[in-house]
């Protein structure tokens, strides 16, 4: 068996690269994102703190290149702008309810992202502002082939922004409540599987109750 070679100082900075992005997670884990200083990254990282500026510019674009790697919504625009562009019709409503519910299983099983997503709903920033108009441009392009499909099946005063973002809004809250207490919510505990199904069979429900009416 060939051996690699040791790349030197290149094979050095990648690893060295990955430790910190990584410790990025791991910080947002035990600490939240108010723990998110150079020296906590660092020391989770086991690395000079002095790094994270030579390699990522600032703690902040450390942090950013983190969320973009982990966030939901960069991943799935990609896939979603791939099933948009072939315009197939009626396609609009499998999409947006594909997107939510398996937004609900990522979320529901990635403990980083609930906090990161606690830290959007908390405060303004730039870096949750970037992954807000990652999420925006997204929208726009599935709402404009979704009112082109309810004009042509007669429905064109159907709101399907207001419901989407009654149901978006409704995820990341049955998610952080199931995470921050067990207690039930809605005679529901959304850390069940039984009643994470009855979720995605609600949504399912109301994007046909939205689309048929």
């Amino acid at each position: 068996m060939v051996r690699k070679k040791y790349k030197g100082v290149s094979n050095d900075k990648e690893r060295s690269k990955a430790k910190l992005i990584q410790a990025v997670g791991k910080v947002i884990k035990t600490k939240g994102y108010t723990g998110l200083t150079a020296t906590n990254i660092a020391k989770t990282a086991g690395l000079s703190r002095r790094l994270i500026s030579l390699y990522f510019g600032s703690v902040d674009n450390l942090i950013r290149i983190y969320i973009t790697g982990q966030d939901y919504w960069v991943a799935a625009a990609e896939n979603a702008e791939k099933k948009l562009s072939e315009k197939k019709p009626k396609s609009t409503k499998s999409i947006l309810e594909a997107l939510l519910t398996s937004l609900f299983e990522y979320l529901s099983n990635n403990d980083e992202m609930q906090k990161v997503v606690l830290w959007q709903v908390s405060e303004s920033n730039e870096i949750m502002n970037k992954i807000c108009t990652e999420r925006e441009k997204l929208s726009n392009s599935f709402f404009h082939l979704a009112d082109e499909e309810l004009e042509e099946s007669g429905k064109p005063d159907t709101d399907l922004r207001a419901v989407a973002s009654l149901l978006l809004g409704g995820i990341y809250f049955t998610v952080l409540h199931a995470k921050a207490d067990n207690s039930t919510f809605c005679e529901m505990n959304f850390n069940r599987t039984e009643d994470q199904e009855r979720i995605k069979k609600a949504i399912s429900n109301i994007l046909d109750w939205t689309y048929e009416n």
